[in-house]
């Protein structure tokens, strides 16, 4: 795989499987600065006055897309990466969670890495971290979400991971250790 293509790193899976871990061990160990464009929207709600919850998150993120179109998170990161000037490897950016997110990312350089593992290890990251009330839900209820989630239930603006999956170029399990996760995401991305 090209260097070039290694600049700009998208990243897109599954609830728990590590989204936010690759990002970080990309960030720490090999020089990525990682943008979380959950942070973007979660800043939204909080100037809105909005609960931080999933849903509100989800239709921030469908009116953005309907607004300034369906790769606008990635624009977004991407201009916050720009201010950086070199001061980085590459960006890294997280979640990918819309099929025209993903289309931007490919469409400016940068190659989709699809993070998965087995759903009752997921769950129980998942309800350990506890970010918020809603991550203390049943893992029939969490596996409702994801199949929920998986199709998109709407227009084109909203969640469609079934849609990310199918252009990922990269696809890495992390069933296991942290450690054990690092090496396979530098063994995939050829950083090893």
């Amino acid at each position: 795989m090209p260097d070039n293509k290694l600049q700009i790193i998208g990243i897109a899976g599954t609830n728990g499987s590590g989204k936010d871990s690759l990002g970080q061990i990309l960030a720490k160990h090999h020089g990525y600065m990682f943008v979380s464009v959950a942070d973007f929207l979660r800043e939204e709600a909080k100037k809105r006055g909005l609960p931080i919850e999933r849903e509100v998150l989800r239709s921030i993120s469908a009116e953005w897309r309907r607004e300034k179109g369906l790769g606008v998170l990635v624009d977004m990161a991407m201009d916050k990466f720009k201010k950086t000037a070199g001061k980085y490897k590459g960006v890294v950016i997280s979640p990918m969670r819309n099929a025209g997110e993903a289309a931007r990312l490919k469409e400016i350089g940068g190659t989709l890495v699809w993070v998965d593992a087995d759903p009752k290890i997921r769950y129980q990251r998942i309800t350990r971290r506890s970010r918020s009330p809603e991550d203390k839900k049943t893992y029939e209820q969490f596996i409702a979400e994801e199949e929920h989630e998986m199709q998109r239930r709407g227009d084109k603006a909203t969640l469609s991971l079934a849609e990310v999956k199918s252009q990922a170029d990269i696809f890495i399990e992390n069933n296991s250790t942290v450690e054990e996760f690092r090496q396979k995401i530098e063994k995939a991305l050829g950083l090893a």
